[in-house]
């Protein structure tokens, strides 16, 4: 079995302020393979889109990172001391890994046109010449499914539409030929129909260049029929990762049993729609339990708030961080939990 592409084990991140320490990120461990595309979903507030910064080597200085493994290719992008290595992230960003920005229309540079951002990647990641990087950045501008080449390349971010900006930021992120994407709510404030042409271009682009996908997602509907796997995060920690077929009868953690109750489709009525227990907790607190769904959660014991869950095997591609997971036979909506004894591997 060949390696996977990104391995991220144990990474953990704080941001420093006057306040004090805020702990964003717990021990978040993460596998996505060549040509998989890996769904990130969660609550707004759950630290998907923070993980997804940190794998791109984008962090501000604030940042405190800490990792037990972070590999690409086998690339190690850890110093010494289990901390990023800018250097190895710098070589990498733009060229091998690709970023779309949850808005992009102020991603986009406000003041170049759509061609020369386009053709700075092209010359700096492809060493392209100057009428090379401007006739691949035609071609990416027709791929991407941009009317009038010509004319889009002389566009500001301005004079495009949502659609049309996510699009070109889509160009910027796969010019470079990278072989991974991270794509941060990649259809944020667009229309239904436009969403689904961004998601269909996203995909076969990705089956046409055997791309691995991160799609960071607060819907678990769309998670559920686009990717491959699912990694469901609460408070800065992955509860629990499946294949999207396991998802409505299979979780195994409280936490995702109750993402999928609060999702339109569980619901027949607005009334009848349920939310997350609680709240997420204040992440700049010194006393985090050990799960930070503990609080949440209605089966929580002792051991929940005082030791990190093992992460546990529920079958194949399947694994769930939690003391208590619901056995299929207490699924759905089940007050008592089954204590099954799965396999346990590494958290």
């Amino acid at each position: 079995m060949s390696a996977p592409l990104l391995e991220v084990d144990a990474l953990s991140l704080r941001f420093h302020g006057a306040q004090g320490a805020v702990h964003v990120l717990d021990r978040v461990s993460l596998e996505l393979a060549a040509g998989e595309t890996l769904g990130l979903v969660g609550e707004s507030g759950s630290g998907k889109s923070v993980t997804a910064l940190a794998l791109a080597g984008l962090l501000d200085a604030q940042a405190d990172a800490a990792a037990r493994r972070l590999r690409f290719q086998g690339l190690d992008l850890l110093d010494g001391s289990g901390r990023p290595a800018r250097a190895a992230w710098d070589a990498l960003r733009g060229r091998r890994i690709g970023f779309v920005f949850q808005s992009p229309r102020r991603a986009l540079h406000p003041l170049r046109t759509i061609g020369d951002q386009l053709q700075q990647v092209l010359r700096l990641h492809r060493g392209l010449s100057a009428r090379a990087a401007r006739q691949a950045a035609l071609e990416w501008i027709e791929r991407v499914g941009l009317p009038e080449p010509e004319r889009r390349l002389r566009a500001f971010a301005h004079q495009l539409s949502g659609g049309q900006c996510q699009r070109a930021m889509i160009a910027l992120a796969l010019a470079g030929e990278p072989e991974l994407l991270i794509a941060d709510e990649p259809t944020t404030g667009l229309d239904v129909i436009t969403q689904a042409r961004v998601l269909d271009l996203l995909a076969g682009l990705a089956r046409e260049r055997g791309l691995a996908t991160l799609l960071i997602t607060h819907d678990l509907a769309l998670a559920a029929q686009r990717c491959d796997r699912i990694a469901v995060m609460h408070a800065g920690q992955v509860v629990e990762t499946l294949p999207p077929r396991h998802l409505r009868e299979g979780a195994a953690h409280p936490y995702t049993r109750q993402l999928l109750r609060a999702t339109p489709q569980s619901a027949n009525t607005l009334d009848a729609l349920r939310g997350v227990d609680g709240r997420l907790p204040d992440l700049a607190r010194t006393d985090l339990p050990a799960c930070r769904f503990a609080e949440r959660c209605p089966q929580a014991e002792a051991r929940c708030r005082m030791q990190p869950p093992v992460a546990q095997r529920q079958g194949t591609a399947h694994r769930v961080h939690c003391w208590l997971p619901l056995a299929p036979a207490a699924r759905p909506g089940a007050e008592h939990p089954v204590h099954p004894t799965p396999e346990a591997v590494p958290a």
